[in-house]
């Protein structure tokens, strides 16, 4: 029998708050998770508003099926949001994205993704596709594991940690299990930050780097641009400073007139978002879910009509 989980919801009430949903309006749910957002946003909808979601877990794809089952107004797409424009130009009067891994995801020991939990080291987001983290680590090479630690996970010992893992590969065989990279990590960062794992920031580098996250999410805003109708939303909730930084300088660089230089008299580009605002969790919401702690919803409205390639 296969254990629950269970999710709560980051900035629940904020986020579809933050879409301003019209009843009868087309939205997507870009990270589906377990369906916190997903199901609000369709209890604001009337029976003509359609929502779309995706998400690459099949258990959470599980989930999302069995609320169509019930739901003719829920379409659901098993894949990355980086599909987002396949959705359909000027289509959809909000996009929703709530980056990071869920809770059902951390807590499970068969996915791999923390730790905590001593289990296989494999880190996908979808287990069904690609490499995991223990294949990649038995091909890479010192100079592209100290890249992807330093990079992804901003670890100073990177350099020290790739070391020791070729070092436990050579003596020990392939890593296999989140205990034995834990133990590893452990063994090669020198200075603990006070109330932190020494192994968080290489578990959060590994697990960007091998579902592609950033490269997603970049895809993902741009394709953005496309979807949204004028006037429809963007709300994006990150995790950490990584993605965040994405995030803002997204809408900070598309909230912006356009002036192109080899035509310096002409008019400008309007701007493609406008209202850009910022939402963190409240004291209470923290208190009751510590892993809210980190959490950053940026929101933006489309302003003029997407164009292909402005994105």
């Amino acid at each position: 029998m296969q254990a629950s989980y269970t999710h709560c919801t980051v900035l629940l009430n904020e986020a579809v708050d933050a879409l301003q949903l019209q009843p009868d309006g087309h939205y997507i749910d870009a990270t589906f998770g377990r369906g916190g957002h997903s199901r609000l946003i369709l209890s604001r909808l009337s029976p003509a508003g359609r929502l779309t979601v995706f998400d690459k877990d099949p258990q959470a794809i599980a989930v999302a099926q069995a609320i169509a089952a019930e739901d003719p107004r829920l379409t659901l797409r098993h894949e990355g949001f980086k599909a987002l424009a396949e959705v359909g130009l000027a289509s959809a009067d909000g996009v929703l994205m709530d980056l990071g891994v869920s809770s059902p995801q951390l807590d499970d020991p068969a996915r791999g993704f923390s730790f905590r939990h001593d289990g296989p080291l494999d880190m996908r987001m979808d287990p069904t596709r690609g490499m995991s983290v223990a294949e990649w680590l038995a091909e890479a090479d010192i100079p592209q594991m100290a890249e992807v630690i330093r990079e992804y996970g901003e670890e100073r010992f990177a350099q020290p940690i790739a070391k020791a893992i070729d070092r436990r590969r050579q003596e020990r065989g392939p890593l296999r299990t989140t205990a034995e990279l834990a133990e590893v990590v452990a063994g090669a960062v020198k200075t603990r930050e006070p109330g932190k794992d020494p192994a968080t920031r290489t578990f959060q580098a590994l697990r960007i780097f091998i579902n592609a996250e950033l490269e997603e999410l970049q895809q993902a805003l741009n394709a953005s641009l496309q979807v949204l109708k004028p006037g429809g939303w963007l709300a994006v909730i990150s995790f950490h400073s990584l993605e965040d930084r994405i995030v803002k300088q997204f809408m900070a660089l598309h909230s912006k007139e356009v002036y192109d230089r080899r035509a310096p008299f002409a008019a400008p580009k309007p701007m493609a978002l406008a209202r850009v605002s910022r939402v963190m969790p409240s004291d209470a919401e923290v208190a009751a879910n510590p892993r809210a702690r980190s959490a950053v919803m940026r929101v933006a409205q489309r302003t003029e009509a997407p164009v292909e390639g402005r994105a």
